[in-house]
């Protein structure tokens, strides 16, 4: 029997836990303080519940209709935390948190054994306070468990082919095929595909072939297929349409074409990446200089190589794409965090290169303020919304406070050590966070929570729910009812499922005003712009029973 790896040294665990712990505080601190948002994040709470609710773990649906524009790994682990947890705001972000938290680990682990235990330390600070991974780790969105569990993937390639042959190799080689499987199960055919591309490209172009042997893959592939293929061989056995619809629309033509209406000119990533980054992307640039040494130093820095190849080819795969939404690239960030710690933990770093990074800082941090109070000082420039705009006045103030008072002590505290610089940019950003999570509610678009705890109070088994031009995915969530929709598909996609209960959801502008005119009670929720002229028409039997910023309920009875 072959004898497992040794246990990891003391300092390893420490420094996780105290990693898991602090990173832990800062992603979950006001995690539940905002209602879900009513699209994303209310179909991604809607769909588990309703897996919950038909005991179907198999066929995702939304509002009773089959569902598949994804496969269900995040749908079972929101189910899971519904069901452990129950329905809070925090219950359902629970999953991303996780993930995010998750991702910072592996960076720390990636980092320390490539560069050392400061380069650990120095990459996880790196990404898990870059603007864009926190903002996302707080979203309940798929993409924050795509990108950790591709980083994953890739992390456990890397430091496996630095292996000689044995446990420790086979160990992180299977973690490659079960990671790869389960971001399989988490987006789609992307998760080994893009993974691979990742892998093959630096094998290929930096000629690494001769480390590749052993990569277990008989047994490493029965690994992939026993976690990715159950799931995909019942839902096709169930759904007789699921097939086409998954593998031709959801992957291809949403690669190829503008099917989902989300066509961004080429570079909508560049500055998405560079804002991203923020507070550390001024040492991007001097990090990649001489991690990679130029191309002539190619071989000597391979590592460093291989996580920029990480980072470009992920970059141009969504760049080509014909659908782009900013938290699609998000697995570019692990990558470069790791290039970017390992810079900043060098001995005896110092010199013009980090005076440029912490004068980025500084500039970024100070326009930041600027904008921040540009928004509440100026009404209607940034913010539009009166109500708004007072709402977010009490947390402007503190925001630009803390985002100068770090733009200008970080410098100075350069001059105490590496690690005092370090920690004063992170304070400031952990700072920043806080205010941001504060004021989440006021930062959000408004929902229809309120209006769905009064239909969920007051409807009977037999009333009737309606959305009126548009379909309000967090409204489902928050009543635990289904709806009808009226003139309006969106996310619906009915087409996909031709059942006639899905047909019979789908309401023409007569047939719901037929239906309003009946014996039964109906509730409608409506944005405020759609609400004329058929419920402002005095003609019309309408009764409104609540609203919020944005919306409407009306009933046709008192």
């Amino acid at each position: 029997m072959t004898p497992l790896p040794p246990p990891p040294p003391a300092s390893w665990r420490r420094d996780l836990l105290w990693l898991a712990v602090g990173f832990g505080l800062l992603y979950f601190l006001f995690l539940g303080r905002a209602p879900l948002d009513y699209k994303d994040e209310g179909r991604y709470a809607e769909i588990p519940r309703e897996m919950v609710a038909a005991h179907d773990w198999v066929t995702p649906r939304l509002d009773g209709i089959d569902y598949f524009e994804k496969p269900p790994l995040l749908y079972w682990a929101v189910a899971a935390c519904l069901e452990l947890f129950g329905p809070g705001e925090t219950s359902m972000r629970a999953v991303p948190a996780l993930c995010a938290v998750g991702g910072i680990l592996l960076a720390y682990a990636a980092g320390r054994r490539l560069h050392g235990r400061a380069a650990g330390l120095a990459s996880a600070g790196v990404l898990g306070t870059s603007l864009l991974y926190f903002a996302l780790g707080h979203v309940l969105i798929i993409d924050m468990a795509v990108s950790v569990l591709m980083s994953a993937t890739l992390f456990c390639f890397l430091l496996g082919v630095r292996e000689p042959p044995g446990p420790r190799r086979r160990a992180l080689f299977y973690g490659l095929y079960a990671s790869a499987a389960l971001a399989t199960l988490a987006k789609g055919l992307i998760g080994f595909l893009l993974s691979g591309a990742v892998m093959f490209a630096w094998l290929l172009v930096f000629r690494q072939w001769r480390r590749l042997r052993p990569l277990h893959l008989p047994t490493g592939l029965l690994l992939f297929l026993a976690i990715a293929a159950p799931w995909h061989l019942l839902v096709a056995a169930r759904n007789p349409g699921w097939a086409r619809w998954y593998f031709v629309h959801e992957h291809w033509l949403r690669f190829t074409t503008n099917v989902a209406g989300r066509v961004q000119p080429w570079w909508f990533f560049l500055p998405v990446v560079l804002a991203g980054l923020f507070p550390w992307v001024g040492f991007l640039w001097p990090a990649l200089r001489e991690g990679l040494g130029g191309w002539s130093r190619r071989r000597q820095n391979a590592d460093a190589w291989y996580l920029a190849t990480w980072a470009l080819v992920v970059l141009l795969f969504f760049s080509k794409s014909q659908s782009k939404l900013i938290p699609y690239i998000l697995p570019v960030f692990p990558p470069l965090a790791v290039l970017i710690g390992a810079w900043l933990a060098a001995p005896g770093r110092s010199g013009a290169a980090l005076r440029r990074g912490l004068g980025v800082f500084s500039f970024g941090c100070g326009l930041l303020a600027a904008g921040v109070l540009l928004a509440v000082l100026r009404p209607g420039l940034i913010v539009k919304d009166p109500a708004q705009l007072a709402a977010l006045r009490p947390y402007a103030w503190p925001l630009a406070a803390v985002l100068v008072a770090g733009g200008v002590l970080a410098p100075l505290l350069g001059g105490f050590g590496r690690k005092a610089l370090l920690g004063g940019i992170a304070a400031a950003m952990a700072a920043v966070f806080a205010i941001l999570g504060l004021a989440r509610p006021a930062l959000s678009k408004p929902g229809t929570r309120e209006l769905a705890r009064i239909v969920a109070a007051r409807a009977g088994p037999a009333d009737e729910v309606v959305h009126y031009h548009e379909f309000f995915h967090d409204f489902l969530f928050y009543s635990g009812r289904l709806v009808d929709v009226v003139a309006f598909t969106g996310e619906l996609e009915f087409q996909v499922d031709p059942s006639p209960a899905a047909r019979a959801r789908e309401l023409t502008e007569a047939a719901f005003r037929e239906r309003w005119r009946g014996p039964r009670r109906v509730f409608a929720v409506v944005r405020k712009p759609d609400a004329r002229p058929f419920f402002a028409d005095p003609a019309t039997a309408s009764y409104l029973l609540g609203q919020t910023r944005d919306h409407y309920l009306y009933s046709n009875r008192p």
